[in-house]
């Protein structure tokens, strides 16, 4: 299943799932008991939100070999875990906004796993038992910022910084998905999930040791090697075979 978040034409924001080129509308809660209602909207003309609401967006860095060799750092012996800010997200289609005086600001296209049930200290072989499904996540990061600061709170916290959708796919199996982006057309980054250094279930283990997850929480799983600068005006598209291309104008300002 593909299931989503989308506006009514009220502006109400509602879960949603997706047949076709249709959205049926749905009842409930998405983690919990729903049902679809007789209510139908066309995808092309619809606006998609965020797919989830999280309490909060757990990310990776360095979880790709090539990506810790371009950014000259050393390959962890276990996962090295940052907080993004919720209020981040945007949804398929939002502009990403270059705020001004910060330079230059990045994609990193990355697949991440959308927690299903509550979560704590899971073992590794129990792990994705608690995963829900996998969406496309694009980690946008004012890189001087990043370096200046030596910390990334600042630097991947801006307002639209974390565009995520444009839905869940609930059967994609991770270990055989191909993660791409492009800006323009022109093709930047390109990588297999099984290629991650730290594979989904020893991630969500870790994480689950660390702080408790609850449903719709989201992990983003690093990026791969080819990260580079957006400008105003640019279009960057974050594809995750199989489930789904999450595409967003770069805007000033």
């Amino acid at each position: 299943m593909r299931l989503l978040r989308f506006h009514d034409e009220d502006g109400t924001a509602l879960p949603g799932l997706l047949e076709g080129d249709a959205i049926i509308e749905l009842e409930g809660d998405i983690f919990g008991g729903y049902a679809a209602t007789s209510r139908v909207h066309p995808l092309a003309q619809t606006a998609l939100l965020p797919p989830v609401v999280p309490q909060k967006i757990v990310a990776l860095a360095t979880n790709f070999i090539p990506h810790a060799a371009e950014m000259k750092k050393a390959v962890p012996d276990e996962p090295r875990l940052f907080l993004k800010a919720p209020s981040a997200l945007i949804g398929h289609r939002a502009p990403i906004r270059l705020p001004p005086h910060v330079g230059s600001v990045e994609h990193e296209a990355e697949a991440a796993v959308v927690i299903g049930k509550r979560a704590r200290a899971v073992r590794e072989e129990e792990a994705l038992s608690v995963v829900f499904g996998l969406t496309a996540f694009n980690d946008v990061t004012a890189r001087e910022l990043q370096r200046r600061d030596g910390v990334f709170g600042r630097a991947k916290g801006f307002d639209t910084f974390a565009p995520c959708g444009p839905w869940i796919d609930t059967e994609a199996l991770w270990d055989e998905l191909l993660l791409e982006c492009r800006v323009n057309g022109e093709l930047r980054q390109s990588a297999r999930l099984c290629e991650m250094i730290f594979p989904l279930p020893r991630i969500i283990a870790f994480v689950s040791r660390v702080m408790t997850l609850e449903p719709g929480d989201l992990i983003a799983l690093g990026t791969p090697a080819g990260v580079g600068p957006l400008q105003d005006g640019d279009t960057v598209e974050v594809l995750l075979e199989g489930v789904g291309a999450l595409v967003n104008p770069v805007r000033a300002g």
